[in-house]
């Protein structure tokens, strides 16, 4: 893997570290291996550096997470969405999802530490007006707001977790047991269908559900 400096300085002189260089290392880090892999001593690794020498340029691994998701967010394109309130949380909801799933590292860090990072609560601020603008309370409209993260946070770590068990499966060549083994006598609508479980249970139906979602906690008008 290729060093990340920040200049090309001569050969066997530690390299000079500045914040950038730090953040683009654990990004890095976290796309090829995950949030469990990243630490200080880890990045302090990857730049031929010391813990400590990284200390003077991030605080902690938790000011070193915010300045990742606020670059992150920072590179997040401006939505045009729908000037009907349904729509727009529709649409702002399917934003969510797949900017998430393009960054499953992302989702690792929020889910075990819920940070706020201000450029990124743009599209919150969408989601919430827009429920208000269809005639939620605050409340509902933070309700609507909270079911619809949870639900995108529980299928993006299903996902996540799902794809990295099946490649850990295929390079140990090992087998697991599934639907179509069971005893029809016991289950016998999921022993029917057994031999479709695969299929069935791995197509991406995120917008349906966040549809279904959206439709069932909007009042009625």
């Amino acid at each position: 893997m290729p060093r990340q400096t920040d200049r090309p300085g001569k050969v066997g002189r530690p390299p000079r570290l500045s914040r950038e260089a730090i953040v683009a290392a654990a990004d890095q880090v976290l796309r090829t291996d995950g949030a469990d892999s990243l630490s200080m001593r880890r990045l302090a690794k990857e730049l031929d550096s010391t813990p400590m020498a990284l200390y003077h340029h991030v605080r902690d691994k938790d000011e070193l997470l915010l300045l990742l998701l606020e670059s992150h967010a920072q590179q997040i394109p401006r939505w045009e969405f729908s000037d009907d309130p349904r729509e727009r949380l529709l649409e702002a909801a399917f934003a969510l999802y797949e900017g998430l799933a393009e960054r499953p590292w992302i989702i690792e860090v929020l889910t075990s530490d819920p940070l706020i990072v201000p450029s990124a609560m743009g599209i919150v601020e969408t989601l919430v007006a827009a429920a208000v603008t269809y005639g939620c309370s605050t409340e509902e409209a933070v309700d609507l707001y909270r079911t619809i993260w949870y639900y995108i946070m529980g299928d993006l770590i299903i996902r996540v977790n799902r794809d990295r068990r099946r490649a850990r499966l295929e390079a140990s060549s090992s087998a697991e047991a599934g639907v179509d083994q069971l005893d029809p006598a016991d289950l016998p609508t999921l022993a029917a269908i057994g031999d479709q479980w695969g299929g069935l249970t791995s197509r991406d139906i995120h917008r349906k559900g966040l549809e279904a979602i959206v439709n069932g906690l909007l009042p009625q008008r």
